[in-house]
């Protein structure tokens, strides 16, 4: 995750504060994203719509991470970067914009966002998992309805995971003006 957190990092424009700002881990998993913010000095505001996943977020990171959705979380205070890894893939895509919407009422002016999609035009249930599978244009066509974020950065890797070699995943960073 070391190269993806490298080009993050330098869009959470926290310069000339005392604070590092907040950063929101948007479907958390098991809290490895969130772990790796605060120990970076942000303040992290973790959930995820799986309650076993926030219980053993909750467990690993020492702090409260709430059972919720992408279109139901709330915080009291704007984020400076929100981070969306490989977690909005499991919301239908009819669903992405609502969801989207809740990220872009949260995320401060002038703050990031983060998101991965696995590489393709597919909705499908895998294993009993749902995924919506992004390419250029489609991430593009979801965007469009949301004039606010300007997309900084897009770009296609591979799985790092040994028995998944051959899947792809499309990243991007928008930042909120």
């Amino acid at each position: 995750m070391g190269d993806i957190y490298d080009r993050f990092l330098p869009y959470l424009n926290c310069q000339g504060t005392d604070t590092k700002g907040l950063v929101v881990d948007a479907g958390c998993g098991s809290g490895r994203d969130a772990k790796f913010y605060l120990n970076q000095g942000f303040e992290v505001y973790a959930f995820d719509a799986s309650p076993t996943l926030a219980k053993k977020a909750t467990e690993y990171l020492g702090q409260n991470v709430d059972v919720t959705t992408f279109d139901s979380f709330k915080i009291n205070k704007k984020a400076q970067g929100i981070w969306c890894c490989a977690s909005l893939l499991h919301v239908p895509r009819s669903a992405l914009p609502q969801a989207i919407n809740n990220i872009e009422r949260h995320l401060a002016s002038g703050g990031a966002l983060y998101v991965s999609f696995k590489y393709g035009t597919e909705e499908r249930i895998h294993n009993g998992r749902s995924f919506t599978d992004m390419n250029e244009a489609l991430l593009a066509d979801l965007f469009d309805g949301f004039s606010n974020f300007e997309l900084k950065e897009r770009w296609i890797s591979a799985d790092n995971r040994p028995d998944r070699q051959d899947e792809k995943w499309l990243n991007a960073i928008f930042i909120k003006r």
